[in-house]
């Protein structure tokens, strides 16, 4: 497995210069990671789903992506993902956590023809008033200059959204400083996904197609994405499938990499 080729390349697209990686051979399946994240958190999925072509980007702002003209807003994050689509693999199978679920069910509703399939993991489509508040905190946090701040922000976020005992908050969140870089794609996306409060997804969810299979992966002590808001999901797209990662945080494949792994099996392999 650790033996697996990873290439990485860069594309101009919506006037932004998109950085990605590699890997595996098959049909495309395309990785969208999490606030605060880069390509980099998709490694492990990489490396073991090498009989499918895994394409994992950095979404504008994170890792090697640059910023450009942010305008704050899931649409646009959605908008790039499209570009992706169009322009590197053609028609292909979605992968995104967090952030990155609610970009891909997002490109799902509104360009149907190019997500076959939807794998969300730990996702909402609505964001309630605390969320919304940690992201106003953050938000504030990341228009400043207290770099001390931001990190010890990040790490408290982190080891917030981990549970098993073993996993090394330390260690993600230098992983997840890096991939944040200057804060500038981490204060857009936190911005879109505040707006989720007043402007939710879920009305739009309605508009993916039955031929398009959606499998939403959960954790047990997710306390960012509860089981209830899978549900909310679920009740808007009826023929949606649900799973549970048991033992998982919010970065359930940091905790729990093997049941994730496998739960992605499974998703592709029904797909």
């Amino acid at each position: 497995m650790n033996q697996t080729t990873l290439t990485t390349a860069t594309i101009a697209l919506n006037g932004i210069d998109v950085t990605y990686a590699t890997a595996g051979s098959g049909p495309p399946v395309v990785l969208v990671h999490g606030l605060g994240e880069d390509r980099q958190s998709w490694r492990v999925v990489q490396e073991s789903l090498t009989d499918v072509t895994t394409h994992a980007y950095d979404l504008r702002g994170h890792g090697a992506t640059g910023i450009g003209a942010a305008a704050g807003t899931l649409a646009q994050l959605r908008d790039d993902l499209v570009a992706f689509l169009d322009a590197v693999t053609g028609p292909a199978v979605c992968v995104g956590f967090s952030l990155g679920g609610a970009i891909v069910l997002s490109a799902a509703a509104y360009r149907p023809d190019l997500v076959k399939t939807v794998v969300a993991l730990g996702t909402s489509s609505v964001v309630g008033r605390g969320a919304k508040a940690f992201y106003t905190e953050r938000i504030e946090l990341f228009r400043g200059s207290d770099t001390a701040a931001k990190e010890a922000a990040l790490l408290a976020d982190t080891a917030a959204a981990l549970h098993d005992p073993h996993s090394d908050a330390a260690a993600v969140t230098r992983a997840r400083l890096t991939a944040v870089g200057d804060g500038h794609g981490y204060l857009n996306a936190s911005t879109a996904m505040a707006q989720l409060a007043d402007e939710p997804l879920t009305p739009a969810l309605s508009a993916i197609p039955a031929d398009v299979d959606v499998h939403l992966i959960g954790a047990d002590h997710d306390s960012l994405c509860p089981r209830k808001a899978a549900q909310i999901v679920l009740d808007a797209i009826h023929h949606a499938t649900y799973a549970e990662i048991s033992g998982a945080g919010h970065l359930m494949l940091i905790d729990q990499p093997e049941q994730v792994l496998a739960a992605l099996r499974q998703a592709l392999t029904v797909t």
